[in-house]
């Protein structure tokens, strides 16, 4: 496994990547590349989503060891879009970034959009949606000792999260539509996916309520056990 050396150069990635070089490659990808060129703007932000784990990554034993837990959170992950209605995607993101880091929590995000959409369909879309819940893992991981301690903070971030999702996904529906970013058909966006929104809240909730303290124990002793 690869491990930057560099802890001055993984600080700078670390930030740079989620904040400047994966949403400047998602708008960018969405404006100028026709929409049969999407593969380029997700096979890049998958790229970028693999440099900022590895930035996250000091030693190579402990991130190889941490490389296959998340594999298998994006594993269950991308099993769970098969669930009608409610999807357990972003519930699995924040519990892997509360416990593996909020590097582990874009990486799952990023990568259950892109392979569970070689089933559900492939489209410009999929940029955005790795976007999205990329951004909720990596937020839960900087927020990974409040939503460890407060049971309460954790399902209103499960909430809260939900929105955020719909949010970015309503910049990809204006962008598809108008092709530049328009405030008045924003607005229009995120009232006509109001119910979407709200589904994605409660499911987030549901989930999180039923599933984060059993993955969160497991995922404990995991860490324990192999010094991940």
């Amino acid at each position: 496994m690869i491990v930057l050396k560099n802890k001055r150069l993984r600080n700078v990635l670390r930030v740079l990547i989620p904040a400047v070089l994966i949403p400047c490659t998602v708008i960018f990808g969405s404006v100028v590349f026709d929409e049969k060129q999407y593969a380029w703007t997700s096979l890049l932000v998958a790229v970028w989503s693999v440099l900022l784990f590895l930035a996250g990554v000091e030693k190579k034993v402990i991130g190889t060891r941490r490389t296959v837990i998340v594999a298998v959170m994006i594993a269950l992950s991308v099993a769970g879009r098969f669930i009608p209605f409610f999807k357990p995607v972003t519930a699995l993101t924040v519990i892997a970034a509360i416990y593996l880091g909020g590097e582990a929590g874009f990486l799952v995000g990023s990568f259950s959009a892109l392979l569970s959409n070689f089933y559900f369909g492939q489209g410009p879309w999929t940029a955005f949606q790795m976007l999205a819940w990329g951004l909720v893992g990596l937020v839960a991981g900087l927020l990974s000792k409040p939503l460890q301690k407060s049971r309460a903070a954790l399902l209103c971030y499960g909430v809260v999260s939900g929105v955020l999702f719909s949010l970015v996904m309503d910049i990809w529906t204006v962008l598809w539509y108008s092709d530049s970013l328009e405030w008045s058909l924003y607005a229009a966006a995120m009232v006509a996916a109001i119910p979407h929104t709200v589904l994605y809240a409660v499911s987030n909730f549901a989930f999180l309520w039923f599933m984060a303290k059993p993955f969160g124990e497991k995922l404990s002793r995991i860490k324990i056990k192999y010094g991940v």
